[in-house]
Parts: structure tokens; sequence; C-alpha cells
């Protein structure tokens, strides 16, 4: 049952100890104990992720939370996060809520906002958004549909009762963010192979992989295109140069070349697209530790062939070639590359609801609108 009012057996404080910090790293393999979708991250790159050593946070504020029932038992958790990145970039003055974990309690989940709101209405932030965790460039939203696919690598995963707790709790809808499913049975439309194909001819488009002889050139390419292309986007955040390098270095023992797509028009750099084997296959069964045996885990399922899907977690164009097909043809040869490896599904994430030219390109190949993640808004009184 869900509780309305924050009884006085709710306590909330500031994590101040490494043993609070462990604590709130560890509280969501306890709530999620027997849940079968829920996939756990390794909690090294949660912990990594928090960790004011990470470059994210050279930019930006946090404090994490903890919510205790009567018995001092965890039952709650969430981040405040003030990001000068952002407020320098969106004139506003919005803060953050990210990392958010509660048994299904209302008063727990009040409490917890109450926390975070307070922290950052200390910081002169008028609302809070999320969740977010820790960036707009990271794990973003609250699953609200689509509850019985497993997520895939990088995306988040939730009960359907957290978002009657944050809707309770006085969050609207800021914008929604839409997951697409593509598998090798719908195949691509033989249509768009031919449209495609044409305006490749006509723009003298050409599409090639990572090459990872210039990895650390190539990194920059995607960088420059990456904060270029999205600059104009509902909530974007450019990156910084310590952050893209902290994310390449995370990155790069997964990547695979062929599953990477750099698209030339005319002789001329004009987009990329990134897709990441969905490791998420491995981490199931990893139980979020690397030790003792993950890693024989994780090396088996790095095997080719292994791994039976992707996830195309950016791809980008620049604004004066988003008209020449060339992002239908980067999806093109990762799907075509993906199937070589043998995957049998892809997911294309995250795609704001009202970028219809980019939802209409994913359409196009076979894509189809199977998840959708919520970001909400609250005015900080």
């Amino acid at each position: 049952m869900i509780t309305d009012e924050r009884p006085a057996t709710v306590r909330v404080g500031p994590v101040g100890s490494r043993a609070d910090f462990a604590a709130f790293i560890e509280l969501p393999y306890r709530l999620y104990t027997g849940n079968q979708t829920w996939v756990p991250p390794l909690r090294r790159d949660v912990a990594h992720m928090l960790e004011l050593s990470h470059p994210f946070y050279q930019h930006a504020e946090r404090e994490l939370f903890l919510a205790y029932d009567a018995a001092g038992t965890v039952v709650g958790r969430i981040a405040a996060i003030k990001n000068d990145a952002h407020t320098a970039q969106h004139h506003d003055r919005t803060g953050f809520f990210g990392f958010f974990e509660s048994v299904r309690d209302q008063a727990v989940a009040n409490a917890l906002f109450q926390a975070a709101a307070g922290w950052l209405a200390g910081r002169g932030l008028t609302v809070m958004r999320g969740p977010v965790s820790p960036s707009i460039n990271d794990e973003v939203g609250l699953l609200i549909d689509g509850f019985q696919w497993a997520p895939v690598v990088m995306m988040p995963y939730n009960p359907p009762y957290y978002a009657e707790l944050i809707e309770r709790a006085g969050f609207v809808k800021a914008k929604d963010v839409i997951a697409y499913r593509h598998t090798s049975a719908e195949g691509v439309p033989e249509r768009v192979v031919r449209l495609s194909e044409a305006l490749a001819k006509r723009h003298k488009i050409v599409v090639r992989p990572l090459d990872v002889k210039q990895f650390d050139k190539e990194v920059d390419r995607v960088r420059m295109l990456y904060n270029t292309c999205w600059e104009a986007n509902w909530g974007a955040v450019a990156m910084t140069d310590a952050e893209f390098a902290d994310l390449a270095k995370q990155l790069k023992p997964v990547v695979v070349p062929e599953l990477v797509a750099f698209g030339e028009v005319d002789g001329e750099l004009a987009g990329f697209a990134l897709a990441l084997p969905d490791l998420n296959v491995a981490l199931k069964r990893m139980g979020g530790r690397l030790l003792p045996f993950g890693w024989v885990k994780a090396l088996w399922y790095g095997r080719d062939g292994a791994v039976p899907g992707l996830r195309v977690l950016t791809l980008g164009v620049l604004p004066k070639h988003r008209l020449t097909g060339v992002a239908e043809l980067m999806y093109l040869a990762i799907i075509r590359n993906g199937l070589k490896r043998g995957m049998t599904y892809g997911e294309s994430s995250w795609i704001l609801e009202d970028n219809a030219l980019m939802r209409q390109s994913i359409e196009k190949i076979g894509g189809v609108a199977y998840k959708t993640y919520r970001i909400y808004d609250k005015p900080i009184a």
C-alpha cells in the first residue's frame, strides 16, 4: 500500500561516510531481488559516476541522501545535482535529481524529494528535474511504458510504481524520450534500400567504420560532431574534453569498429552513429561484479556472435546535411554489420518525442517505438 504522509519513522540524511556511500550504491541490488527484468549494473561503474573525481563534477555539485525506516534500514536514495554547465547553456535555474530508488512508500519518496529540493533551493535553484543520473549525457528518464522488456546497455530500468511515487510528490511531465526496437525478422524494406542508394549517389555520401588505428583522432571527430549536432536540442549540454576522454576510456574495450559509422557528404564529415553490443546480456549474469568470475563471463559474451543485439546510443548529423539521407545510410550500415555478427535485435535510444526528423528516419528503416521514458519537473518552493 502506498501511503501519502511522511511519518516520524522516516529519516533522511546525507551520505557522510564510505559506509553510507556503499549503502547508497547497494540499495537497488536489494530492492530488485527477484526481479527478472532488471539488469544489475557493475557496482564500480555506478561508483565511478558518483565519485567527485569524475570529470562531470568539475562543473557540477551533488549531494547524496539516504532514507531510513524506524529500524534503521536503508529504504530509499536520491542524488541532488547542480549542473553549472546546464545553467550556463540554458540560462535557467533548474536543478536535477537522479539515482532515485525507493520502496513502495509515498512517505519515503516524499522525504527524499524534500531533502533534494531543500539542497537545490539553498543553491538558488527554482525547478527540480529528473530522473537525470547525473546529466543529460548519461542515464535519463523514468521508464513508464515497456516494462516487459529488459533494459539494454546503458539504459535505466525501474518498477512501474515509481511513476506513481514521483507524480504523487507533485512532479509533472517535462519531456518524454522514446526507444525504438529493430529485429532481424523485420529486415530493412527494399524501397528504403533503393532510396538510400539513390540518395548516396546524388549527394556523394560515403559511410565508413571507426578506424581503430586512429582512435584518438576519431574520438576528437566524435566530440566535435556530438557537441555540434545536439547543441540546439532540448536540455542538451555540451560535454567537456575531460568528460569525453573519460567516456572514451570506458567504452574503448567494448567498441566494435563496424558498429560505429561516420558519414561524409561530398567529402565533408557530416555525422556519426555509435552502437554498442548489448552487453547487458552478460551483465545480467554477473550480479553487478566483475570478480571473482564475472570477468570470465564478460570475455565469453564479448566473443563474436555471443551478444544477440546492439544499442544505437547516439546518432547525429550536422544541420546542413540532415535532409541528404546520411542518417538513414549510417543506420543501414550499422544494421547490416550487426546482422553479419549474428545479432537479431537492436535498440535506438533515446530520441526526444518531438524530434520528428530523427523519428521518421528510424521508422523508415523499420524501427518500432516500444519504450517510453519520462523526465519530470517540479517547482521548488
